[in-house]
């Protein structure tokens, strides 16, 4: 924007001081290039404003993740501030970090566990902001991010948690939904040792802001991974709290649905943000 107003302006400045000295020939010369220049300062412009829709991939809620601190809802004004078209809600489910009580007939903890996504959706709609629900999967520390399913799916599946990597895989894609294999270079007291199933997934997540605070190559290895096996790859921040981390991943359209979601990244669309 800069760029395009100093243009304008100088084609201004000699435009005045020809026509204040009278040189009507040199005049029609700058009157072309005024033309010539003015359109390359118009598609300046028009490429500055051109529109990239973020989206947050990553994301855990106090209602669900026993290890967030902020309320589903309070995430919505913040990611929008922050000039985010949309977020995916990816709480610990009942085999990871999960704030659900286990003892819980299953409807029940269903129930509890979409809360934090119901919240933000609540809140999203009110402020025209994209809310999608996903769910983070966990194996022994070895964690994986579903999308594309939804609230009736998981009543349905009561054993879930006693499926293999390899049967979530199957299941998941069954129902028509994606498996992303989340920082799966990360180490943590919690994730006992690096597991890869470059089989039983449909991408990776390369870059994981949070990764950031603990190793940077956690990421670059997993993004050596992905090329390696040429996996979709994507991108979030892995947020527990505000303020909103700078993850995610941008596309030059609009997603409104997770499965517009997953449509891109199967395509390898978009962009990973870090």
């Amino acid at each position: 924007y800069i760029l395009y107003m100093l243009i304008i302006h100088s084609i201004n400045s000699v435009v005045n001081k020809l026509l204040q000295n009278n040189q009507s020939v040199l005049f029609v010369h700058v009157f072309v290039c005024y033309n010539l220049l003015n359109v390359l300062a118009e598609y300046i412009l028009k490429e500055y404003k051109k529109v990239f829709y973020r989206y947050e991939t990553h994301l855990h809620t106090k209602e669900a993740s026993a290890c967030a601190r902020t309320l589903a809802k309070d995430y919505i004004k913040a990611y929008k501030d922050a000039g985010y078209a949309g977020i995916i809600v990816t709480d610990h489910f009942f085999n990871g970090n999960t704030a659900v009580p286990r003892n819980l007939p299953w409807k029940e903890r269903v129930k509890l566990f979409c809360n934090g996504y119901e919240n933000a959706a609540e809140e999203g709609y009110k402020e025209n902001f994209h809310v999608f629900f996903g769910w983070e999967a966990g194996f022994c520390g070895t964690e994986f991010l579903i999308y594309g399913l939804d609230k009736e799916w998981l009543l349905e599946h009561d054993d879930i948690l006693s499926w293999s990597v390899k049967k979530q895989y199957r299941m998941v894609k069954e129902g028509g939904g994606m498996v992303i294999h989340a920082h799966p270079y990360r180490e943590a007291p919690y994730i006992p040792e690096i597991r890869l199933y470059p089989d039983y997934v449909d991408g990776a997540e390369v870059y994981n802001v949070s990764n950031d605070n603990l190793d940077i190559m956690f990421n670059k290895r997993a993004y050596e991974y992905a090329k390696k096996h040429d996996l979709p790859m994507t991108g979030g921040s892995d947020i527990h709290s505000l303020p909103p981390m700078a993850g995610g991943m941008e596309f030059n359209y609009e997603l409104k649905s997770i499965q517009d979601f997953i449509d891109a990244v199967k395509n390898k669309k978009g962009m990973v943000i870090g």
